[in-house]
């Protein structure tokens, strides 16, 4: 496996960084999609987990579908349809015949989408898709009859596993040159060294054997994987020193003062990797209120300005965006929208009122049946709240239901932009936005209890509550 790394380690400079731009072509058919926008999207990191789209298309009604996109190196993507999504890997200049199924009618249904298996035609057994499944089978093969020793017979576990990796190695000693493979299965298995078994590696000998030597794969969703456990949480892991030193360098908004800090960890001496745990820790303690989040935020506006390595600059600005995206206090995006009367309407649009947005999915029972709770919270906070109700394009039925509802309403299509705006991700979800178009709560409290038996009906009572002094020291 040494020489393995090493090889690795030698032609990763020669890899598909500097490629020239190609494209990458799939076709193939979605049935359960006909008529429905498909799109594709990269990770543009795996830290802040930001998507970006890199195309998109109508799957036409006879359910075939063509979509061409720029792809300078092997990655993997997204292809999502109606929220549902599939996962498969591209290389520069290859094309895919696909079959892209409905959700599995033996999962429970997702607002947020469902996961999908896509199904390939023709796949040569060249192509990294082919290779990384055909390695995930074999991992499988032996999880499946070998875990049960972990627990009742852990040495022998401990052999089999060790046994595994000569193999693994050995069959993929003729693959070096793919990079994305090699390090795909490289650190595959060291998912599997972070199990709990007799003979494991500590924290030292993992970091010693996998990373420390081992260029940083940005692109690579098992490498990165590996790096998140890894590297999760790893401020509280710090010595007690070095954990006082990491506050008192956030408190001076100093990223310098905090990678130095950091730099005492043994297992973050390679500067590259110590930027990033000090993006993924900050933003970690973001919502813990263990550190200022105005600070944060200007820790990693200096990384994405002025950051050692330019793709963690990158890193650094996608998590701001991540982290600021509709935080109480913060601003809130602004939207164009045109209710069913056909108006048009802005955030500025109901400036001077609270306002409540109601986001349904008009399919889903427990979205619909909010309907009557929030008709009472209506007639009660009217004066105060503005409400309004959006949902997907959906069948006669919506109307129906909505119809009868006093307050605006909204059916748009469902690639509409507020939606992504508003990281809708599960319906019902709701926001509540200040007089002035600041956020409050994004999600809010509903109107009927949750876990704690808390609904929104205590926050509307307090806005009309502090309306009424208003109102009465004017007087």
């Amino acid at each position: 496996m040494k020489q393995v790394i090493t090889a690795l380690a030698l032609i990763f400079s020669f890899s598909v960084w500097g490629a020239e731009r190609t494209t990458v072509t799939i076709t193939g058919y979605a049935p359960a999609y006909a008529g429905s926008e498909l799109e594709v999207f990269q990770i543009e990191d795996y830290i802040s987990m930001k998507e970006a789209s890199l195309a998109k298309t109508t799957v036409k009604a006879d359910s075939s579908f063509r979509i061409t996109f720029f792809a300078d190196e092997t990655q993997q993507i997204i292809l999502r349809a109606k929220k549902n999504k599939t996962f498969l890997y591209v290389q520069p200049g290859s094309s895919y015949d696909i079959f892209l199924p409905e959700k599995d009618p033996y999962e429970p249904y997702r607002p947020n989408g469902n996961i999908v298996e896509v199904t390939f035609f023709g796949l040569d057994s060249s192509d990294i898709n082919f290779k990384i499944l055909s390695y995930l089978r074999w991992q499988d093969d032996f999880m499946g009859n070998n875990f049960i020793l972990k627990t009742q017979k852990p040495l022998e576990f401990a052999k089999k596993l060790d046994e595994f990796k000569l193999n693994v190695e050995k069959a993929y000693a003729a693959d070096t040159l793919n990079v994305y493979l090699m390090t795909y299965v490289r650190f595959s298995i060291a998912q599997l060294d972070n199990l709990q078994y007799a003979a494991e590696r500590n924290r030292y000998e993992k970091h010693d054997f996998y990373l420390k030597n081992f260029p940083v794969s940005y692109r690579n969703d098992a490498y990165m994987n590996y790096f998140n456990s890894f590297y999760e949480k790893m401020i509280p892991r710090l010595s007690m020193e070095a954990n006082n030193r990491v506050y008192l360098g956030v408190l001076k908004s100093s990223p310098t003062l905090v990678m130095r800090a950091l730099g005492s960890e043994y297992t973050l001496i390679n500067m590259r990797i110590r930027e990033m745990v000090m993006i993924r820790a900050l933003s970690e303690s973001f919502y813990t209120n263990d550190f200022p989040q105005t600070n944060i935020l200007s820790i990693l506006d200096s990384v994405a300005n002025h950051g050692l390595f330019a793709s963690n600059s990158a890193i650094a600005k996608n998590m701001i965006q991540r982290l600021t995206d509709l935080v109480p206090g913060g601003k809130c995006p602004d939207f164009a929208i045109q209710n069913v009367n056909g108006e048009n309407k802005t955030l500025a649009s109901y400036n001077g009122k609270f306002l409540y947005i109601q986001f349904m999915d008009p399919e889903s029972t427990t979205s619909t049946m909010q309907i009557e709770p929030l008709r009472k919270l209506y007639d009660q906070y009217q004066e105060d709240v503005t409400f309004i109700t959006i949902y997907p394009e959906q069948s006669e039925e919506i109307r129906k239901v909505m119809s009868g509802t006093p307050w605006e309403h909204f059916e748009l299509e469902e690639s509409h932009p507020i939606f992504s705006k508003m990281k809708v991700s599960t319906y019902p979800y709701y926001i509540l936005i200040d007089e002035i178009g600041y956020v409050v709560a994004a999600p809010a409290l509903t109107p009927l209890p949750n876990g704690q038996y808390e609904t929104i009906d205590k926050t509307f009572y307090y806005i009309k509550e502090a309306h009424a002094k208003m109102k009465g020291q004017r007087r």
